[in-house]
């Protein structure tokens, strides 16, 4: 408080003196400059002179406290140029984001040389290259990415590979995979990559091999690679296939065939679609006994309705044996529509008319199916039954198509 009082008490005789002397005499002052001319009282002339004398030490202080050598002017410069390449990096990736490919290009080119991140700048700069159809400045900026980065080379790589595949280049892609997992062998999206293009360029054989690894690394939920799995060795199945019937028939050898059967996983052998794509091929190639043997063997550990329907085309060598074994199938699975159209096709095999006729007609009783119906029909037909044949065809002609609800013109009477 004391001292307070004391400011105050100064403050006041200042005050005081500075009045009596503006009172006593403003005085004059005149300041020639070239052709400028300023003119003011000494008291405002002292006031000026204070106000710059304060403002010259405040910049002199501040000059000092900078300390503004060559290096760090070099500094300076070179934290503007970085804040001004983050915020055209920022805006960049921004347009990138918004789907603008030629600005987010140009910004993200523009800032690289500055950025902090020149990796990110040209791998997205290469993404925009690719969406406006210019892979070849893609290329080139992924090339700079590579030069910018002592350990972005997996992502480079990577990012090369997912441009590749989306504009159609399988093969180039294959090549930078395989060239990555020699780097990275167990790197999770290196092989879910390789998965990818081995699918492109439907290269089943090497896809199977790196199945294990798939599995091993946790690439895939166990129900997709279970489903990938299956479909490659229905591929590499039907690929057999494809080979053996481009051959002579008088010198067809299965052997390219059974090969992918004996290499298929254990529990690929039970598998519904695979059992019956190598049974169905084995019948479709005159190997009838064979896909009896092998639905046999299969349906008496592993129902399905789709491999019943199919034991019931296959002409096996025994056509009576092959009724008994699907009649005991029966004792277990009464109300099965689909064994019981097959047993009536293995009763036609063994020309038993009226049993067949009549597992048609219990399977229709259970399942109105198309294929029953035209099979009944056909039976009939054979047996001179005309119009139970008419009624069946015009039955699954009716129900086939779904009519709708219409009117009708009433039938035609003899006295009409």
């Amino acid at each position: 408080m004391r001292r307070l009082f004391l400011l105050l008490l100064l403050a006041l005789a200042l005050g005081v003196m500075l009045s009596l002397g503006i009172a006593y005499d403003t005085g004059y002052v005149r300041v020639s400059f070239g052709h400028y001319l300023l003119e003011t009282n000494v008291w405002v002339g002292l006031a000026l002179l204070l106000i710059l004398t304060l403002a010259v030490h405040w910049l002199l202080r501040l000059v000092m406290g900078l300390r503004l050598t060559p290096g760090s002017l070099r500094r300076w410069a070179s934290d503007s140029a970085r804040k001004r390449s983050q915020r055209r990096t920022n805006r960049g990736l921004l347009h990138l984001a918004e789907g603008n490919w030629g600005r987010a290009r140009k910004l993200l080119v523009g800032a690289a040389a500055h950025s902090e991140t020149p990796l990110i700048n040209y791998l997205s700069a290469a993404e925009a290259a690719h969406e406006l159809g210019d892979d070849q400045e893609a290329e080139e900026l992924l090339r700079k990415a590579h030069e910018s980065s002592d350990d972005g080379s997996l992502a480079v790589g990577l990012t090369q590979v997912r441009l590749q595949l989306s504009s159609g280049r399988p093969e180039q892609a294959l090549a930078t995979l395989l060239r990555l997992r020699r780097k990275s062998p167990k790197h999770p999206h290196v092989l879910r990559q390789l998965m990818n293009a081995y699918i492109a360029v439907e290269d089943w054989r090497e896809l199977s091999q790196l199945l294990p690894e798939l599995h091993a690394e946790g690439v895939l939920p166990d129900h997709e690679l279970s489903m990938l799995e299956q479909q490659v060795w229905l591929k590499m199945l039907d690929k057999a296939a494809e080979q053996v019937q481009r051959q002579p028939p008088e010198r067809r050898n299965l052997d390219h065939l059974d090969r992918i059967w004996d290499e298929l996983p254990t529990a690929r052998r039970r598998d519904e679609a695979v059992v019956f794509s190598y049974a169905n091929y084995l019948a479709a190639m005159g190997e009838q006994a064979r896909a009896e043997v092998l639905l046999r063997k299969t349906l008496r550990h592993s129902w399905s309705d789709r491999l019943v329907n199919l034991y019931g085309r296959i002409s096996g060598p025994n056509p009576e044996e092959q009724l008994i074994t699907a009649e005991n199938w029966l004792k277990e699975r009464p109300n099965s529509a689909e064994l019981l159209l097959t047993l009536g096709r293995l009763s036609l095999r063994n020309c038993l008319w009226g049993k067949a006729r009549e597992y048609f007609e219990a399977s229709l009783s259970l399942q109105r199916k198309q294929e029953t119906l035209a099979e009944l029909c056909r039976l009939c037909a054979h047996q001179g039954d005309l119009e139970k044949s008419a009624a069946l065809l015009r039955q699954g002609a009716l129900e086939g198509n779904a009519l709708p609800e219409l009117p009708m013109p009433r039938p035609r009477t003899d006295s009409s």
